[in-house]
């Protein structure tokens, strides 16, 4: 974004020098790029008349011309250029003068035997354009032996700054006025067109696609003039790298620039009907010829311009030559719209066409300046062009954009970790347009302009009490992504000076690193080598698979779907590492190697994520010789291999218990869940289904088992206690509790255990018995139950008394009877 300095006080009322303002600019985030002063080097230039010309003696093509340079000071000097004549006010360069475009410094030197003394130059040599045809004629008033960069106000600054995507509004000199001024450089001047009455109405408008522009606004100036752009708006055009074009075209440019609203004006005589469309691409296919000459193909999701018969332009992007204005206008149609940001952006990629109206669009405009900008504009060509101005036509309505925003104040001190008062606050918010609504000593809350896009909306409700319905939606889904209120802590921090921020250091580095893993890989690499010591072997999978192999393993959500899976059979997340080693172990079985043992450590996913498992099988009947292992695979087998992998884990046996309630793909009869308490599930064990096992390929009996690794909780750094050696010898003593069939073999020995857990330091389970003296339907438990003395040995009556306490608590907890 370039701009003048000239220009900037236009909107600015300020005593600054240009060294305060950059510096302040880049201090509140309109950091500066370039700031360009041609001044110094136009200097030695001077506005000079040529008194007359007469052709050079020697030289067909030349003139020598003699110069008045102000009051009795005159200069010979040979010219070449067709237009030097007698009474043309010129650009003189006298010698000794630096010539930016050649690179060449002027000296007194003879042409074909004529003394030159000087140059006239062309606007090319001077670097204001490229018209070297002839010398720069200027008008017949310019003050002879003034400075021309003065005159011409060529010595006016030009400043660059970089724009933020989220920054819209300082795509204008009046936004940047507005931020300087916040930022305590001065005052923003007033700026508030007269409203124009307009007396005939001509071109109306029809909005097709009203997602794409809400509110479309325009004019009609019949009888107007088109001529060059008087000399002021050339020369800001130019000093900001714009080229002039004519007076219709350079003041739509100057509006872009000036407040930041694009205007795009029409040749109305090119206009077929009485209404312009907004609307999409002809899905059949259509072209149109953009300004300087490109032809563009639109696509069906454009957003244009059209007339009863053809395509005027890409609406916010670029006009299309056919109908743009030239020196022939006479009757100009004012276009002021309001469109849609992505789809002006995409539209831009698209056909990768960069405008300076496409920048702004895609930013987001001030959405009630429509009419306002129309007005200013109007005012401007009927004070350079002349002409009738009509009434304003329109289509669409303004949007709702008032929103509110809160702050808190003390947020600024621990989010922003500033001491910015809450008057200091609340005033440059007010500064930056802010309208202040309600505030007490906690908070403030404030109506964001609508210039100001990019501050986010929150849910309060419009001046007509109704929400926004986006902005409703937005809410519902959840307040983390409204955060107006840290848009209001960056403007305040961004005016008051990111500087003056206080500086606070990171924390100290440790000199000790931290740990290379952490506990989560720790515990998978932990059960990698625990299994791979019990025989099996590992396997690295997909977790893809198909969907009715995962089925059988689980729900399967729509959120475990692929969308774009790599083969037609991987096409749904495993719900679980067993899935996929159960599989393998059937490809195995289908080519001759029926006895395996296999695990894999990986994810398992569900419709809220993914959980970290570690999962083992094992499959196939004893082998057929004498020397091999006679026992088959059965749930017994699953529950010592994963009790097995607890403990090695570390974690607390004791604490363990069984229930019978393992996922439909176990056999109901023979698996189990391990749990940690009541809630915590570590695991589950047993014999997979046998119709799950027939159905996937697999032949005998197949056990398995499953563990949840995010379940094992980090174990507490404590001092580690001294080892536990007892003088007494340990006492064991044997019971029989008959407890019907269907009570649990681990409550019996959880009741024991806790009959007392000082005493007693281990309860084992040797034996189950059903049959002769043991009534139908019952069984008999055998539970072996080791007493650890510590002070003193026992004596027999306390011996009797534990004994006694055992029987208590296996009675009260299953109802079991001693046998």
């Amino acid at each position: 974004m370039k701009f003048s300095l000239s220009w900037l006080l236009d909107h600015l009322q300020t005593s600054a020098d240009l060294t305060r303002i950059t510096d302040t600019l880049s201090a509140i985030g309109l950091e500066v790029e370039s700031v360009e002063n041609r001044g110094p080097a136009l200097a030695p230039f001077l506005i000079a008349r040529i008194r007359d010309a007469a052709p050079h003696p020697n030289a067909d093509r030349l003139q020598v011309c003699t110069v008045e340079l102000g009051g009795d000071k005159t200069a010979t000097v040979v010219c070449g250029a067709p237009n030097a004549r007698a009474g043309l006010p010129v650009v003189f360069a006298p010698p000794g003068t630096f010539i930016p475009a050649s690179g060449i410094t002027l000296k007194v030197g003879e042409i074909r035997g004529v003394q030159s003394e000087g140059m006239l130059v062309s606007e090319r040599e001077l670097g204001l354009g490229e018209d070297h045809n002839g010398i720069i004629e200027l008008e017949d008033d310019a003050p002879i032996g003034t400075p021309f960069a003065a005159w011409a106000g060529l010595d006016d600054p030009v400043v660059e700054i970089a724009i933020t995507p989220n920054r819209g509004d300082a795509l204008s000199i009046r936004g940047i006025a507005r931020d300087l001024a916040a930022a305590g450089l001065g005052a923003l001047k007033p700026w508030a067109p007269p409203p124009i009455a307009g007396k005939f109405c001509t071109i109306g408008w029809k909005i097709v696609s009203k997602e794409a522009c809400p509110w479309v606004v325009g004019r009609t100036i019949h009888n107007v003039s088109n001529p060059p752009s008087p000399a002021w708006l050339q020369r800001r055009l130019i000093a900001i790298g714009l080229r002039p074009i004519n007076a219709l075209v350079d003041i739509t440019n100057y509006f872009t620039y000036d407040i930041g609203r694009p205007l795009h004006a029409y040749d109305a005589d090119q206009i077929v009907g009485g209404t312009l469309k907004l609307r999409g691409g002809d899905p059949m296919g259509e072209t149109f010829t953009a300004l300087g000459g490109r032809k563009i193909a639109i696509a069906e999701d454009d957003l244009v311009v059209a007339d009863a018969e053809k395509v005027l332009g890409l609406a916010g992007v670029i006009g299309g030559e056919d109908s743009g204005c030239t020196e022939a206008t006479t009757n100009v149609f004012l276009e002021c719209a309001l469109f849609d940001p992505i789809q002006i952006g995409q539209t831009g990629r698209r056909h990768q066409v960069n405008t300076d109206a496409r920048a702004r669009f895609e930013r987001g405009l001030d959405q009630a300046l429509l009419a306002r900008a129309l007005d200013a504009a109007t005012h401007m060509i009927v004070q350079i062009c002349g002409g009738e101005p009509s009434e304003i036509t329109s289509a669409g309505a303004e949007p709702r954009w008032r929103r509110q925003a809160s702050l808190r104040f003390d947020r600024l001190k621990t989010l922003g970790g500033s001491d910015i008062t809450p008057d200091q606050a609340c005033k440059i918010l007010a500064d930056l347009g802010f309208e202040a609504g309600t505030r007490d000593e906690h908070q403030v809350t404030v109506t964001v302009p609508s210039w100001r896009n990019d501050v986010a909306h929150s849910s309060a409700p419009d001046q007509a009490g109704v929400i926004d319905s986006a902005i409703a939606e937005k809410a519902a889904i959840g307040a983390a992504e409204i955060e107006p209120e840290v848009d209001l802590i960056e403007e305040v921090l961004r005016i008051a000076g990111i500087d003056n921020v206080p500086p606070v250091s990171l924390p100290p580095i440790s000199a000790v690193p931290g740990a290379a893993i952490n506990f989560g890989q720790k515990t998978a690499s932990i059960a990698r080598r625990a299994l791979a010591t019990r025989g099996f072997a590992e396997c690295v999978s997909f977790t893809f698979m198909a969907a009715h192999d995962a089925a059988r393993f689980g729900t399967i959500d729509d959120a475990m779907r692929v969308q774009n899976p790599i083969a037609a059979d991987l096409d749904c997340l495993r719900p679980t590492p067993l899935a996929s080693i159960a599989l393998a172990a059937a490809r195995n079985a289908a080519r001759g190697y029926g006895q395996v043992a296999l695990f894999e450590v990986g994810p398992g996913f569900n419709a809220y994520g993914q959980t970290p498992m570690a999962s083992g099988l094992r499959a196939g009947s004893a082998p057929r010789h004498w020397q091999g292992s006679t026992e088959s695979p059965d749930a017994f087998a699953a529950k010592a291999d994963l009790f097995a992998l607890l403990a090695t884990l570390g974690v607390p046996m004791d604490a363990l218990s069984v229930t019978a309630d393992a996922p439909a793909y176990y056999h109901p009869g023979q698996s189990g869940v391990v749990r940690q308490g009541p809630k915590t599930v570590l695991g589950r064990f047993g014999m997979l289904h046998p119709e799950l096992a027939e159905a996937i390929g697999i032949d005998g009996d197949v056990c398995a088992f499953e563990l949840f690794l995010d379940a094992i909780n980090e174990p507490k750094r404590r001092r580690r206690a001294p080892a536990d050696l007892p003088a007494l010898q340990p006492i064991t003593r044997d019971f029989a509790f008959v407890v019907d069939g269907a009570t649990p073999a681990d409550a019996v020995l959880r009741a024991a255990r806790g009959a007392d857990r000082a005493l007693i330091t281990a309860v084992t389970l040797f034996d189950v018995y059903t049959g002769e003296n043991v009534p139908d339907g019952q069984k008999s438990l055998g539970v072996e139950v080791t007493l650890q003395p510590r002070e003193r040995t026992l004596t027999d009556e306390d011996i009797d008394a534990a004994c006694t306490r055992i029987i208590d608590s296996v009675t009260r907890a299953t109802g079991a009877t001693l046998r």
